[in-house]
């Protein structure tokens, strides 16, 4: 059992708060944890097929059982599963002041049952698996397990991970994809994430995996919507403003867990010999730097590469550049992007992660093992 970082009596304070984050990361076991029972009564799990049926049934029932009750913290685990709720909930906040802590793994059924109705009067948050400082950081962290099973709280302690992780995949394609009859070639659509895996962090060109897979960009575009929707899959867009070289402007997408890419790519082994191992270590920092942009409510990371193709992997808040190499000695040519946005005078700081175990300086430019960039990022110390 893992002390999550996510305080959410901080956040319910003032507001109702629905927290978004997909399958297994841990949304229900928070609540438990924070909101004991015995503290808090008024709690509604729609994973529980009775409570289910009993508000499937009699919508109203909601409204009838605390219109009457003074204010009060509600809990309503996975409200995806019956966004009709959503505008009595909107009603017993508005109008009888009751404050609703809500989970759900799916923004597209929530906004096709209207969540856009509670009009900003629930505080949206990002939920996230495990991030190395709620597990425990030093220089002895099991960074290759890490990356080959990723830190999905279910997964990282199983006896038999990678069997968790094929579960996993199968629950979502099953649960996720074909109960919301959102994609008419369920073949088709594994084959696309295949595809998305092997576009992991890479800028995505819709009409190259529509060929891929026989089918039009449109479409990809649709079946990428869906991704993002139901939390697997992370859009970063680039950095445009005010910069001296044309930027290109196309996003990248970043799977949420590292061992469902994998598992989704159907590889059982991951190595350090693999030519992408360094594609799974930006992919760990990622998660760990979007986790840190949800749980300080920053929201504003980014990525930047010019035409000239000078890159650099994540602008965190518009002002910090980091660039991510697995590369266990740093050498001049890997500060190449760097040093390239510090013409554009756009940053105030900027950090090569590395496995490098030796701190340094490149004139501005800080080298840091990554497990000190995380430490240092986890104290708000960057």
């Amino acid at each position: 059992m893992y002390v999550r970082l996510l305080k959410l009596s901080r956040n319910v304070a003032d507001k109702s708060i629905m927290i978004l984050g997909p399958r297994q990361t841990g949304k229900s076991t928070l609540l438990k944890q924070q909101f004991p029972l015995s503290e808090f009564p008024h709690v509604i799990s729609l994973l529980k097929s009775s409570e289910f049926l009993r508000y499937q049934s009699d919508p109203g029932l909601l409204l009838r059982e605390f219109e009457n009750v003074p204010p009060t913290i509600i809990i309503l685990d996975e409200i995806q599963k019956l966004p009709i709720l959503l505008d009595d909930i909107h009603y017993l906040i508005e109008e009888k002041k009751h404050r609703f802590i809500l989970t759900g793994s799916s923004a597209r059924k929530l906004r096709k049952g209207g969540v856009n109705l509670l009009g900003g009067r629930a505080r949206i948050i990002n939920f996230h698996p495990l991030v190395t400082k709620e597990i425990g950081l030093n220089k002895d962290f099991d960074l290759a397990r890490a990356l080959r099973f990723g830190m999905l709280p279910s997964v990282w302690n199983a006896k038999n991970p990678q069997e968790e992780l094929k579960d996993y995949v199968g629950t979502y394609l099953k649960e996720e994809i074909f109960a919301e009859s959102v994609v008419r070639n369920l073949q088709k659509f594994s084959r696309l994430l295949e595809v998305a895996a092997l576009c992991n962090g890479k800028i995505i060109n819709y009409t190259k995996i529509g060929q891929d897979v026989g089918i039009s960009p449109s479409t990809v575009i649709e079946h990428f919507k869906i991704l993002i929707d139901t939390l697997i899959a992370v859009e970063l867009p680039s950095l445009t403003t005010g910069l001296k070289r044309k930027n290109i402007q196309t996003s990248k997408m970043y799977f949420f867990d590292m061992g469902v890419t994998r598992t989704l790519l159907k590889r059982d082994i991951l190595r350090e010999a693999d030519a992408d191992w360094g594609e799974f270590f930006e992919s760990f920092i990622f998660q760990e730097l979007y986790a840190y942009t949800s749980y300080n409510r920053l929201n504003t990371l980014r990525y930047w590469q010019s035409k000239s193709f000078f890159e650099v992997d994540f602008i965190l808040n518009d002002e910090i550049a980091i660039e991510v190499k697995a590369t266990k000695k740093i050498i001049q040519n890997d500060l190449k992007g760097l040093t390239a946005l510090q013409d554009e005078n756009k940053c105030k700081k900027y950090y090569i992660v590395s496995r490098d175990d030796k701190r340094q300086w490149f004139g501005n430019i800080e080298a840091l093992p990554w497990y000190e960039f995380l430490e240092k990022m986890w104290s708000n110390d960057l």
